[in-house]
């Protein structure tokens, strides 16, 4: 039997635990997206491709491939000068102050449903802080 495998390798790697953690748990350790938080804004570039993959697709309809339109994209935006450049870094620039202000807002409303929550569970932690006089911990170690 030259370069056959034993069978009870494969058996034993059956019993054996799984000491991997689930993809489930990975996930729950990321935060929850809030629904209602703004998009960031579209970079200079993702503004001309707006613009870029109307025309791409009426000069080709019959292109299917995603690919395709954004390497055509790629190379154009590459060969463009910053003068060329400059309505779509105006856009983009625009939709990025429009950002900041709904970011501030956003940020207002989640700083005032957090102080709410706080003044709530005031009254808990000020049992917590005044019962470290009792604290058994250091004395279980004799």
């Amino acid at each position: 039997m030259k370069g056959g495998k034993s069978n009870a390798k494969k058996a034993d790697s059956k019993l054996a635990v799984n000491k991997k953690p689930a993809k489930a748990t990975r996930a729950s350790k990321k935060a929850a997206k809030d629904p209602n938080k703004p998009k960031r804004p579209a970079s200079a570039f993702f503004v001309f491709m707006e613009e870029f993959r109307k025309q791409f697709n009426k000069e080709n309809p019959n292109n299917k491939a995603v690919s395709a339109v954004g390497k055509a994209a790629g190379a154009k935006w590459k060969s463009m000068s910053d003068s060329e450049k400059a309505p779509y870094v105006a856009k983009s620039d625009k939709r990025k102050v429009e950002y900041e202000k709904l970011m501030k807002a956003y940020n207002m409303k989640q700083a005032e449903g957090n102080t709410a929550a706080e003044e709530e569970g005031s009254e808990v932690n000020d049992d917590e802080d005044g019962d470290e006089e009792g604290s058994d911990e250091e004395d279980d170690d004799e």
